[in-house]
């Protein structure tokens, strides 16, 4: 296999990924996580389902398009050992990509056996999406550096951007609070706008009520962050295919603060909150590979950098 195929190859395993996400996310939104009971890997106990509720496809199907996911994972690292030599940035990114959807299986898994699903509104499955997205965030990324590093051969990056690197640690920061600030809006719904906000400042209200406000904080905060290092590494040009990553980041940035706030205006709909998901996605995917491309040459004047990659700290200007 060429580099060239086994770069769509990547790139079709990583948007087969995100819809899985995405179904994901239905799964949660319309309360369909306990429609196999606490069974796993088996939904309800057997293989086939005689007369299966609504919930139980949903959360069937999910489980059956994630195995495919796994599978596909799998074609790609077998795909990248024939393609790319021993230490190949793309042979490697594969490899990092099934550990982490493995990763993904088990903590999807786990939600189930805990009975973290449904209706079950404790602290406890917050901090288990918080870590369910971060997972997430970390396999759409190597799935996604693994197909931008099959291109060509790019040199180890010494060092990371630090206003990049800081970035993409803050998209991390607003992807975990919006996981959660989802699972209140499901939980605990609106029916208004002010009532809402009632709901977010009252003293007796659950404990994911009140830290839904957290999320748009945090939001604005990051998104407007990445959208002027995006904006200056554009303004700035040099390398055109830098140049339009950058644009791209900032276009996404401005789209996906848009449609926070008529997620936040309309009162979170599922068809909403999933489109939501997907522009953090891409936004995080985009932010990612400007990292990258950033750190595979050396910086110019004005751009600090974080740390050495293998362990040494340094700043530089």
């Amino acid at each position: 296999m060429s580099s060239e195929r086994f770069a769509r190859l990547a790139w079709g395993v990583l948007g087969y990924n995100l819809l899985v996400v995405m179904f994901g996310a239905f799964v949660r939104a319309t309360g369909s996580g306990a429609g196999c009971g606490s069974h796993w890997p088996l939904c309800n106990g057997t293989i086939l389902q005689r007369n299966p509720a609504t919930e139980t496809i949903i959360e069937l199907t999910h489980r059956l398009t994630s195995g495919l996911a796994l599978l596909l994972v799998i074609g790609l690292v077998v795909a990248a050992v024939r393609t790319f030599p021993r230490g190949h940035m793309a042979r490697r990114g594969a490899w990092v990509s099934l550990g982490l959807i493995i990763v993904e299986a088990l903590v999807g898994a786990g939600l189930v056996l805990l009975k973290l699903v449904a209706d079950n509104d404790s602290m406890a499955r917050a901090v288990y999406l918080g870590v369910h997205l971060l997972n997430t965030f970390l396999l759409v990324a190597a799935l996604a550096l693994t197909a931008w590093w099959a291109r060509a051969e790019r040199p180890v990056p010494g060092r990371l951007p630090l206003g990049m690197a800081l970035a993409c640690a803050g998209l991390i920061v607003v992807g975990v609070s919006g996981a959660i600030t989802a699972l209140g809006d499901t939980l605990f719904p609106a029916g208004s706008l002010a009532e809402g906000f009632r709901q977010d400042t009252s003293p007796t209200a659950h404990l994911l009520v009140r830290l839904r406000v957290i999320h748009p904080v945090f939001a604005v905060a990051v998104g407007l962050a990445l959208l002027g290092l995006a904006l200056r590494i554009a303004l700035r040009g040099g390398d055109r295919s830098r140049t339009w990553l950058a644009r791209i980041v900032a276009i996404l940035v401005l789209a996906q603060l848009s449609i926070g706030v008529i997620n936040l205006v309309l009162l979170a709909p599922t068809a909403l909150q999933l489109l939501h998901l997907l522009f953090a996605d891409l936004v995080w995917i985009s932010a990612v590979l400007l990292t990258a491309s950033l750190a595979a040459e050396p910086l110019p004047a004005g751009f600090p950098a974080a740390a050495e990659l293998g362990g040494a700290a340094a700043l530089q200007r």
